[in-house]
């Protein structure tokens, strides 16, 4: 059975979306599921996260988009640093990604390069989870038109609602591009129940977005930071913690979706 893309992304930075690629990407390796993690962001911080440093990359995502159907198969073999982030398989980032507009000017179907390239490895994996760039652009294009489910990460604050609606009519144009719509859920993150402007903002999701939210809430947790700084997951810095708790359940949800 070929693996279920899960993109997470929102177009406003600090919201937890990197974090939640690597959590929950975590957590369900931690159900015995087989995880690829693709580092989609220019700014390679899940890259980072994983200890893998520019200086030894030597081929990653940016060689990917650029080479020949052909060579697919082969690139992602070379890509893919196997068991680097809490045995998740970690597909790396570079700089070079922010070029990748220029780059692809001139090429043919260049929002589903990333889709295409997919199929040649998805039968490796129960999961793909796809850190996205904070940004409307060909690399976050791409990210959805390969996504089986939109994973988006709203932190609990007035502002963050803001960034949604750049998201939203990103994929209302994909939508009709494509014939199909993308089927997303949200999830609540860094909330904080003794704020009451996060029980105001909890509230507010729970009415707008009904059935396209998640019923898992993520709560502040100071182990992410710590996990971050050892390279490493919250499962390993307290898996009983209820950061890593929240991600459990989030996995639960995700793997009952289908």
């Amino acid at each position: 059975m070929d693996a279920k893309i899960l993109a997470v992304a929102n177009q406003k930075g600090g919201v937890g979306k990197t974090t939640t690629a690597i959590t929950l990407g975590g957590a369900l390796a931690r159900m015995g599921k087989g995880v690829l993690l693709l580092d989609l962001d220019p700014h390679a911080c899940a890259t980072l996260h994983a200890r893998i440093y520019p200086e030894n990359v030597q081929l990653s995502l940016y060689d990917l988009f650029l080479a020949e159907e052909t060579s697919w198969f082969r690139l992602w073999r070379s890509i893919i640093h196997p068991g680097a982030l809490c045995t998740m398989d970690v597909a790396p980032s570079c700089i070079r990604l922010s070029e990748l507009e220029v780059d692809f000017r001139e090429r043919r179907a260049k929002g589903s390069v990333l889709a295409h390239s997919l199929t040649t490895i998805r039968d490796k994996y129960d999961y793909i989870v796809l850190d996205c760039p904070p940004h409307v652009g060909i690399l976050l294009v791409n990210a959805l038109v390969a996504a089986d489910l939109l994973i988006i990460p709203i932190q609990t604050d007035f502002l963050a609602l803001h960034g949604l609606k750049l998201l939203f009519d990103t994929l209302h144009t994909l939508h009709k591009a494509l014939g199909r719509p993308i089927l997303y859920r949200a999830v609540p993150t860094m909330y904080d129940k003794r704020a009451k402007a996060c029980t105001r903002v909890l509230e507010l999701m729970r009415r707008k977005m009904g059935n396209s939210k998640f019923a898992t809430i993520i709560g502040v947790d100071t182990h992410f930071r710590e996990a971050s700084a050892l390279g490493g997951t919250i499962y390993d810095i307290d898996p009983h913690s209820r950061g890593a708790l929240a991600y459990a359940a989030l996995a639960e949800e995700v793997v009952h979706l289908w």
